[in-house]
């Protein structure tokens, strides 16, 4: 006669005290999950900036005329430039640009204020270093709207001069920036550095724990217990759920705090987006070490599936859409990939489920793929 089946919720209820009490044993463990992704946080947040700002500039005025001057204020009169060096002979320029003193040098040759006032229109020399191409290309756009607005500027006095009171421009623009106005590269990193940290945090811990058990000489123990693969996966994955879900709004508390990136959404959706999040990354992990016997393999395979995918194939850092087709197709298998959509979605653009429902959809196919397969990998392991 086959014995009586333990109760379910018992039996679940047991793997969650025990999880519970190992991890609060294990001081490394609760620190490696609660206080590493702050600490990451505002490593990286702090460390990774895209803002071009203060940019240092050389200036070569060969003129010397008020004109000059005035032009070379239209500068550094603004946060992007920051002058460091006043040149009399341009041949300098090379060796500063060389040494990176200097970012972007500025030649204004003789009699560019006569030509001003004449209505010849002066040319003005440039040099940026293109070493860094982000950094240069965003100089260079500062340097044309600086040139353009100053070009509009003096034009309109000229025609004024020349007894025109009344004209227009022929063309106008109006550029309003939505969910980001200030262009704050914070803004777009924080969401993904929260993905990129949780992700690598979670799967690198949760792998270790059935491979502990392995190597504790545990595992057999609980294997011939009454307790299903499935509810050992279960009573795994719930502990280091809570843990998580305190961990990841010590990250959002932080964002807001240090970086000023609030949630402008519904705080329910990003519940749910997050709490489908780490299960997916839960299951990952104890399907690295339902495969593994060893500790160190499991932190080897942790590192390669998350580390690089999350941070070059999810769209942290690099945008998808300029990658090549055949890599963009690799992108459908990382989960922050779809996780990072709605965070910013929900975060930056404060937009409903209908803006990224797919994205959820795939979430929960990750969490429940990584769950089931590692549930099946237990069931061979016990017969």
């Amino acid at each position: 006669m086959n014995p009586k089946r333990v109760p379910v919720f018992y039996c679940l209820g047991a793997v969650v005290k025990k999880e519970f009490r190992q991890i609060g044993r294990d001081m490394r463990t609760l620190i490696f999950l609660v206080v590493m992704p702050g600490f990451l946080l505002l490593m990286f947040g702090f460390a990774l900036n895209f803002d071009v700002k203060h940019v240092p500039l050389a200036v070569c005025d060969e003129d010397g005329s008020a004109a000059s001057r005035e032009f070379i204020g239209n500068f550094t009169h603004t946060e992007y430039f920051d002058l460091k060096y006043e040149l009399s002979d341009p041949r300098e320029i090379d060796r500063l640009l060389g040494e990176e003193k200097v970012r972007v040098a500025l030649v204004i040759p003789r009699g560019f204020g006569a030509d001003l006032a004449a209505g010849r229109g002066p040319a003005v020399q440039v040099l940026v270093d293109g070493a860094n191409a982000s950094s240069a290309s965003t100089a260079a756009g500062a340097i044309g709207t600086i040139v353009q607005n100053d070009s509009v500027r003096m034009t309109t006095r000229l025609l004024r001069d020349r007894g025109l009171k009344s004209f227009g421009m022929p063309l106008a623009s109006e550029t309003r920036i939505w969910y980001n106005p200030e262009l704050r590269s914070a803004n777009f990193l924080v969401p993904g550095l929260m993905a990129f940290i949780l992700m690598v945090i979670l799967v690198i811990s949760t792998a270790f724990s059935i491979v502990r058990e392995k190597e504790r000489g545990t595992m057999e123990q609980i294997m011939v217990s009454p307790i299903e693969p499935g509810e050992l996966i279960v009573g795994k994955t719930v502990p280091y759920l809570i843990i998580s879900l305190l961990s990841s709004h010590l990250v959002l508390l932080l964002g807001w705090v240090l970086f000023g990136v609030a949630i402008k959404g519904n705080y329910l959706l990003l519940l749910l987006t997050m709490t489908l999040f780490l299960i997916g990354g839960l299951g990952q992990g104890l399907l690295i070490s339902t495969i593994t016997r060893t500790q160190q393999v499991a932190f080897q395979l942790a590192i390669l599936s998350t580390f690089l995918p999350t941070f070059i194939l999810s769209g942290f850092v690099f945008p998808i859409r300029n990658m090549p087709p055949v890599i963009q197709a690799f992108t459908y298998l990382v989960p922050a990939k779809y996780f990072l959509v709605a965070l910013r979605s929900i975060i930056l653009k404060g937009a409903g489920i209908g803006a990224f429902w797919d994205q959820i959809l795939c979430l929960a196919a990750f969490a429940v793929i990584m769950l089931g397969v590692s549930t099946l990998r237990m069931k061979r392991g016990k017969r």
